[in-house]
């Protein structure tokens, strides 16, 4: 308790020194781009110190939270976590960062729900029928990802396996790739998140069978749920969290909890975020640790069933 208290002097007052807070994200576009923006923004005018956001792309989205891994936990370096970061260290054991063991959580941020779409040749027009389709045709459906361990290739697996069906993963060099490839019909279906899609799904390039999500998606109020389409297993976001390294001092990550708070509450900024299909979502630090936890141990199962390696 000595030592804890003994650290809290240094830590708050380089939070008041004045030097720029650096929040680094792992990917410069869509709901990073658009969170990074606002946090940094709004924690600017309410820390009355700069807070820059520190692009660090690249290694599969792996770069930025090892960096931060790595960092003193002095309240000058943050990172947005996503998705991808409790899946990568199960895959690939050479990752130098674990979220459990190397973060201090701050709060969610937001998820962003994900929808399974078809090319339009596809004779399917639901989630059982794909499924039907998939068994009937062993070997010959595809579906494209962003890459081998990315959370759309777990995702995709996901359905392979309640499916029971042999479909064959194509992998790509990134999410949109994956995207371009399926409404060119080299492959059959893609999970990705619903603002990439709406556009397609509208003008019927793509379609799409059902949301994997709780509730239906008011950009696409005619898809059903995974759960009203017969697969209730079928059901997860891609979210959005802050946190910095691990031993951040308590009263710090305690003020940037209430502050992000304060930031995501405001009705203007949740719909302007939900015009980008994105859904602010607040927790306390250890709502967001214990969510992380268990989404660590929900993918590893996956991840398990469906034999998937990274090949190094």
């Amino acid at each position: 308790m000595a030592l804890l208290l003994g650290s809290a002097a240094p830590a708050c007052a380089q939070e008041h020194s004045g030097r720029p807070i650096r929040l680094v994200a792992a990917f410069s576009t869509g709901a990073f781009q658009i969170l990074a923006q606002l946090m940094t923004e709004r924690l600017s005018a309410a820390l009355g110190q700069p807070v820059v956001v520190d692009y660090r792309t690249g290694g599969g989205g792996n770069i930025a939270p090892e960096l931060v891994a790595k960092a003193a936990p002095d309240g000058h370096t943050l990172v947005i976590l996503n998705s991808t970061h409790v899946i990568a260290p199960i895959l690939n054991a050479r990752l130098r960062y674990d979220v459990a063991r190397d973060f201090a959580p701050v709060s969610l941020l937001a998820t962003v729900p994900n929808v399974l779409v078809v090319h339009p040749s596809l004779p399917v027009k639901t989630l059982k029928e794909l499924a039907q389709f998939a068994r009937a045709h062993p070997g010959k459906l595809t579906y494209g990802s962003g890459g081998t361990g990315s959370f759309n290739h777990v995702g995709n697996e996901l359905f392979r396996l309640l499916a029971r069906a042999d479909i064959l993963h194509v992998p790509y060099k990134g999410g949109s790739i994956a995207l371009l490839n399926i409404l060119s019909g080299e492959v059959d279906m893609v999970v990705v998140t619903v603002p990439a899609t709406i556009p397609f799904i509208e003008s019927r390039r793509l379609r799409a069978l059902a949301v994997l999500s709780p509730e239906r998606v008011p950009a696409l109020p005619a898809v059903p749920t995974s759960a009203q389409a017969g697969m209730p297993e079928l059901a997860f976001v891609t979210w959005y969290g802050l946190a910095g390294p691990a031993g951040m001092n308590a009263d710090f990550v305690a003020r940037l909890n209430a502050e992000t708070a304060r930031i995501l509450n405001v009705p203007e900024e949740q719909q302007r975020l939900a015009r980008q299909g994105i859904d602010a979502a607040v927790s306390t630090p250890a709502a967001f640790a214990n969510y992380m936890r268990a989404e660590a141990v929900k993918w590893a199962r996956v991840i398990r069933e469906a034999k998937i390696q990274i090949n190094e």
